[in-house]
């Protein structure tokens, strides 16, 4: 199969909306206030369930403001924010004590954001980071 432009616009947009759907599914379970979400807060020394619910409602704004941003345009700087985030949120499940495989099925909560990344273009400048 012959790769084409086409090809890449297509993949950056099926990139862009998985992204966008994890970011924004996660981002409303975390403005819902999700119990076990909650008591990860545990982990970090906050154990009042109304301040870790505030944070995590903060949280699920950020992930939908990422999502937002990904689908109407992919700046660099939220694309690697959003891969180290897919990636740290994969990780807290084994810190929480679920099993690893919890985080090895949630991978691709970094790599999309990391390939949407390097097909959009790892950036030469800091200009680049957060403009086209």
């Amino acid at each position: 199969m012959i790769y084409s432009m086409n090809n890449q616009k297509m993949v950056t947009w099926i990139l862009r909306v998985a992204v966008a759907g994890e970011f924004i599914g996660h981002g409303v379970f975390a403005l819902q206030g999700k119990k076990q979400w909650v008591e990860w807060f545990t982990i970090f020394g906050i154990s009042d369930a109304g301040v870790a619910t505030q944070l995590l409602f903060f949280i699920g704004l950020l992930d939908i403001a990422v999502a937002l941003v990904v689908l109407v345009w992919p700046v660099r700087a939220v694309l690697l924010w959003a891969a180290f985030w897919g990636f740290w949120t994969a990780l807290m499940r084994p810190i929480a004590g679920d099993p690893i495989w919890d985080f090895v099925e949630r991978w691709a909560n970094c790599g999309a954001p990391l390939a949407l990344l390097l097909l959009v273009g790892w950036p030469r400048s800091l200009r680049e980071w957060f403009g086209r």
